[in-house]
């Protein structure tokens, strides 16, 4: 067959491939894709949860033998590892396509965590960790990026912010694997932490497998001017997804091509200014908010509370469930009340509750089961917060630097929060040394702020950007 060549960059085309994608039924097709994909939070979720409940059995001499500050940088190294995967495949799966990009980085996430359970010491246990966030940190662009552009418009809000909120379904994994291979009547200490990282990469395995049958984006197809690819994939969806809901309609596209990072500053800085700064509030309230709590949570249950190591799950899981409810339960609004309105709400009400939750531990008011029932009701509203933060910057962007612009959020976000988890563990050591429970409470206060300066951002700069087209966005 004759090889087609590429439209070159700047030609306008006339096209239905959007709204094609948009006028779909939601059908089994979807929910395939949507767990194929969206498995990459869970994974996340898992491996969070992983070294979150794994760190009081890390300080064992049986096993890693780390400080509370060693498994904090642990988990630092690994959202670095996450900033610098979502800056180089963010970058390629804008150039390359969605597809190959979501196989790459998932087969560096399996290599790098099987490998983490043979780690013999801290400087390679950290080195692995590092590399597997890179695959993580790479997944986010290529997987939100293909999200997005194959979701119908009408339900693009709920769906996003239910797949996001499956990271929890990943922690509770996470946990549930944790409170058998952290019980020394079933595994000892010293090989349970290991078998929990080789599961975590059967997992990955398995999911490697399923997505290789998904389709490429038919939307970077066009952007890289060749629609008769994205009309073939096209077909293909259509014949797997059944009848359309809708008629389709054409609109006029101008090929880009790939694009640089000067495309990408002009995008941001000049056209989409006021959408710059409302994704970097969200994104940087909602990473360091998670980070300094969640990455603490097992440390400040069995550090403060002396809950053993072995039942740290069981107060993961219900924490775990509140966090999932969050944008399943509050998801449906966000594409019927709208997303201005619920971005600001939950930002809010997250951020006051922490306050609350805060005072009361700091006034010693609290024991380990009321303390997680607290932040079970701060992040029910939190969880949802956080994941429309990645909507937002998914889809108020093109679609030519889509993955980019994900990775360049993600990434500044994250690496102005990777030191929250170093801090939270360096302020349990200090708690260890002082029982004062301030720096803590400080801490809690600082992200408590964040949340709600980025609730008043989106109230003031939010997009009314529910059950319109990533076009029709792209262009207002």
């Amino acid at each position: 067959m004759p090889v087609i060549q590429p439209v070159p960059p700047g030609t306008v085309i006339t096209t239905d491939v959007p709204s094609r994608l948009d006028r779909l039924a939601w059908s089994r097709w979807h929910t395939r894709v949507v767990i194929a994909l969206g498995i990459t939070w869970t994974l996340d979720g898992l491996e969070a949860s992983l070294i979150a409940n794994l760190a009081p059995v890390l300080v064992e001499a049986a096993t890693l033998h780390l400080s509370a500050t060693q498994v904090g940088l642990s988990s630092t190294v690994y959202l670095v590892g996450q900033v610098l995967g979502a800056l180089v495949f963010g970058k390629l799966t804008d150039q390359l396509g969605r597809k190959r990009l979501f196989l790459v980085t998932l087969a560096v996430y399996l290599g790098a965590t099987a490998l983490s359970g043979l780690a013999p010491n801290f400087g390679v246990f950290a080195a692995l960790r590092f590399l597997a966030g890179t695959g993580i940190g790479g997944e986010y662009a290529a997987i939100n990026s293909a999200i997005d552009e194959l979701i119908p418009a009408r339900v693009r809000g709920h769906i996003d912010l239910a797949i996001n909120g499956s990271y929890w379904v990943g922690v509770a994994m996470g946990a549930g694997l944790t409170e058998i291979l952290l019980n020394p009547a079933y595994v000892p200490h010293a090989w349970g932490w290991r078998v929990a990282f080789g599961l975590g990469a059967v997992l990955g395995l398995v999911i490697l497998l399923v997505r290789r049958d998904l389709p490429e984006s038919p939307r970077w197809f066009l952007m890289h001017g060749r629609p008769d690819d994205a009309d073939a994939a096209m077909a293909a969806i259509e014949r797997k997804a059944g009848a359309p809901v809708a008629e389709a309609y054409p609109i006029q596209l101008t090929v880009t091509g790939s694009v640089g990072l000067l495309y990408a500053a002009r995008i941001l800085l000049r056209r989409h200014r006021r959408r710059t700064v409302l994704g970097l509030a969200l994104m940087i309230g909602q990473t360091f908010f998670y980070n300094a709590i969640f990455f603490s949570f097992a440390l400040i249950l069995s550090q403060v509370y002396g809950v053993p190591e072995g039942h740290i799950g069981r107060y993961m899981i219900p924490f775990a469930a509140g966090n999932f409810l969050g944008p399943v339960l509050l998801g449906r609004l966000f594409d019927t009340t709208g997303r201005r309105v619920m971005i600001a709400t939950t930002y809010i009400a997250s951020g006051l509750l922490l306050v609350a939750t805060g005072w009361a531990f700091r006034q010693g008011w609290l024991d380990a089961t009321s303390q997680t029932v607290c932040w079970c009701v701060v992040f029910f509203f939190a969880s949802a917060a956080a994941s429309s933060a990645y909507l937002t910057v998914s889809e108020l962007f093109p679609v030519e630097v889509r993955g980019m612009v994900i990775a360049l959020f993600y990434a500044f976000a994250t690496a102005l929060g990777a030191a929250a988890p170093a801090i939270f563990g360096a302020f349990v050591d200090m708690y260890r040394h002082t029982l004062n429970r301030t720096p803590l409470f400080l801490g809690y206060l600082l992200g408590a702020v964040l949340m709600v300066g980025a609730g008043v951002v989106a109230r003031l700069l939010g997009v009314d950007a529910e059950r319109k087209s990533l076009e029709h966005l792209a262009e207002i």
